[in-house]
């Protein structure tokens, strides 16, 4: 038994250390309040001690009865992996029909010795004679092929299919004894292979078939995946540098090519050319949220003040709140005029007092891509007018499904250009590639934060291909 004493100003804080060191178990022998001895013990405080013990407990016997718990299984390597879901299966499959040809070749030895025993006169037992290993027609080989082909490929495959994989010939070779010669493996096309091969085929495919080439467009593949490009657009772009790598170019030259060859696809616009007879008139359309407001203050920041070129803003956006404030402070900071147009014939009017400005930004507002009703709307206003670019602004953050939806659903307009817009919080832009390639419609700006006029650019095929190969390295 453990016996300690304790010692505390307050009864409690005793208690406390009892339970802090010898735990809930612990037993109360003595608690008392004492004093220090001699005379100076009269001017001190008290204090008390607590004397407590403590039973060990007796050690633990295992239970006979109880199950240990299974010991926590070791991670298996690639190799172990391969082996446990290729050779295993295969190998019962070899013993299986190795068995099978031995009873066989049994069989056929017992059956020629019979007529032989019952001629011959009765003689004294001989050493027993060993058995001739049989030998095998070209059919019966490739019959006991496709038997191992169907194990592995867990019997979906019918028909006549050859075995060429090293792993199967091998074990063929050594569970046939045979004296003819083995016919050379067939070279099989991608095309005749199982349309969902087991994955210890697709193992031993990729143990050292693949080409250097095939090795490098698959990595240019990979980085294009990580950059979130489609797959239509990955086989586009991959394609394109097959007979460079073939050639043996190295892989950033064949990065270095891909970036020409996708700069070489896609189309941009430029900047806005200003028109020498009336003035250029711009509408921004698309869906809510994509930053249509800001964008349009900051080209005409771009224009009036960085330009020269006088500048008129007109917004269509009456039914987000504070929109039309937003647009005015933007316009009074820089000095522009501004309409509020909330029908076609406000709009007509707004366009006619400023027919003398060299251009003319119109700010819409906000459709989802489900309004139909609100877009046919749109586009009456729109197409009550004549000579106006309608630029579809987007996100970049946008996923290239729903990027392809918003342009069936916008189309109805007539969209000249397109305008992508947070380019600073998306990480990957694998979106605006697949949208350029796949709808054919030019880039005309980046816009790349908030600030205005700062963060906006003229696209070019060249920036996007260098955010997209380049930066994938």
């Amino acid at each position: 038994m453990l016996v300690k004493t304790f010692q505390a100003g307050e009864m409690s804080e005793a208690l406390r250390m009892v339970k802090a060191e010898m735990g809930l178990d612990a037993m109360i022998l003595s608690s008392k309040k004492e004093r220090k001895k001699g005379i100076l013990g009269f001017f001190s405080k008290p204090y008390y001690e607590v004397t407590a013990a403590l039973e060990p407990r007796p050690a633990q016997r295992p239970n006979p009865y109880r199950e240990e718990p299974p010991a926590p299984e070791r991670e298996l390597s690639t190799r172990e992996e391969f082996q446990n879901s290729m050779l295993g299966p295969l190998a019962r499959e070899v013993r299986e029909l190795k068995q099978r040809i031995e009873a066989l070749t049994r069989k056929e030895a017992q059956a020629a010795q019979e007529p032989a025993q019952q001629a011959a006169p009765v003689q004294e037992p001989q050493a027993e004679t060993p058995t001739v290993p049989r030998t095998f027609g070209k059919e019966e080989l490739e019959e006991i092929k496709q038997l191992l082909y169907n194990a592995v490929s867990g019997g979906k495959e019918k028909g006549p299919k050859p075995v060429t994989f090293q792993l199967a010939g091998q074990a063929l070779e050594q569970a046939v004894p045979t004296a003819a010669p083995q016919p050379e493996p067939m070279a099989v096309s991608p095309l005749a292979e199982p349309s969902h091969p087991a994955p210890a085929l697709k193992l031993v495919k990729a143990a050292g078939k693949a080409s250097d080439e095939d090795l490098l467009l698959e990595r240019l593949a990979e980085e294009l995946r990580g950059e979130d490009v489609g797959p239509v657009a990955v086989q586009t772009l991959t394609e394109s540098v097959r007979a460079a790598a073939e050639e043996g170019v190295s892989l950033d030259e064949l990065r270095s090519l891909m970036a020409e060859n996708l700069a070489g696809m896609v189309k941009c616009s430029g900047s806005l050319r200003i028109k020498k007879n009336g003035p250029r008139i711009v509408a921004v359309v698309g869906p809510t949220g994509v930053g249509k407001t800001t964008t349009i203050a900051k080209i005409a920041a771009m224009y009036a003040l960085n330009r020269r070129v006088s500048v008129a803003m007109v917004t269509m956006d009456n039914f987000r709140v504070g929109a039309v404030e937003q647009l005015k402070t933007y316009a009074k900071i820089m000095d522009l005029p501004l309409e509020v147009a909330g029908n076609s014939q406000e709009l007509s009017r707004a366009l006619a007092v400023h027919s003398d400005k060299d251009l003319i930004l119109i700010d819409t507002a906000g459709r989802s891509p489900k309004d139909a009703d609100r877009l046919d709307e749109l586009k009456g206003y729109l197409e009550s007018q004549t000579g106006i670019d309608v630029y579809l602004c987007l996100s970049a953050t946008t996923r290239s499904r729903e990027i392809d939806e918003i342009i069936a659903t916008f189309g109805t307009l007539p969209v000249t250009k397109l305008l992508f817009t947070k380019l600073d919080e998306s990480r990957t832009f694998g979106c605006i590639v697949d949208t350029c390639l796949k709808h054919r419609i030019p880039l005309s700006y980046f816009s790349t934060g908030q600030k205005v006029p700062e963060d906006i650019e003229v696209a070019t095929s060249r920036k996007l291909a260098a955010m997209v190969v380049q930066e994938s390295n």
